[in-house]
């Protein structure tokens, strides 16, 4: 949905996820909008931050809040999330939030990205001209899902849209960017996956060893940099020395 086009935030729908847990749903679909308003909520309640409250998963039109029921009951943290999500996004608010700022560095092509040459001729482009618009995008972290650390990331040009593989592959490297229908994100982890695999980074997305184990996280904003083989060898020696 285009901003042209906008209507006015859809009511907010709650729904019992768990004992121990509600679901707030803003809206259905991935629409850009309704995501930012995702995240605005979700900074609010963080803001408030009562004792009970253990944890606020965003996705791309819904917030799971997760509470200690042994603490407070579940109607009333509902009622407490109503009088919330009743409040009017302030004008600070919507020029809030952390936004963190996340630049991946990516090798393009090659073994990095076998997907980007037959990927480049489906959408009428030369190899070098997909990476250029795809690594000149200003993403945004939408949600974390599908494994740990995996990051949705809206904002991609339509017109780098690609269909997924008819067969996913039983194994993508750690650190694949790919191109999934209308969405960009990167593989954590090895496994199987279906999306284009465009390059790859050789920073670590998720590890358990850190403080905080996942890299990128909800809301945060994201730039590709192309880098070369070279580069990209330096950096994974880095990587592996400081994780020593």
């Amino acid at each position: 949905m285009s901003a042209a086009t906008a209507s006015a935030p859809s009511a907010i729908v709650f729904e019992a996820l768990a004992d121990d847990a509600w679901l707030l749903r803003l809206g259905d679909g991935i629409d850009d909008a309704v995501n930012a308003r995702v995240h605005r909520l979700a900074a609010r309640l963080r803001g408030q931050a009562p004792p009970w409250l253990r944890d606020l998963v965003p996705a791309y039109a819904s917030l799971a809040v997760f509470f200690d029921e042994s603490a407070i009951d579940a109607l009333a943290v509902k009622t407490w999330l109503s009088a919330q999500c009743g409040e009017p996004d302030s004008a600070s608010e919507q020029a809030c939030a952390p936004q963190r700022l996340v630049e991946i560095p990516v090798a393009y092509g090659g073994d990095y990205g076998p997907d980007l040459a037959s990927g480049a001729a489906e959408l009428g482009l030369s190899a070098h001209e997909l990476i250029a618009r795809h690594a000149g995008g200003d993403y945004t972290v939408a949600m974390i899902g599908f494994a740990p650390g995996f990051p949705y990331l809206s904002g991609l040009d339509p017109a780098l849209a690609l269909p997924r593989l008819a067969t996913p592959r039983t194994e993508v490297a750690a650190g694949s960017v790919a191109i999934g229908g209308a969405q960009t994100g990167i593989y954590p982890r090895p496994g199987p996956g279906g999306w284009r695999l465009l390059g790859r980074t050789p920073l670590p997305l998720f590890d358990v060893a850190r403080a905080e184990p996942s890299l990128l996280q909800p809301g945060d904003r994201v730039r590709f940099v192309a880098i070369d083989a070279a580069e990209f060898a330096e950096l994974a020696r880095l990587q592996a020395q400081a994780s020593a």
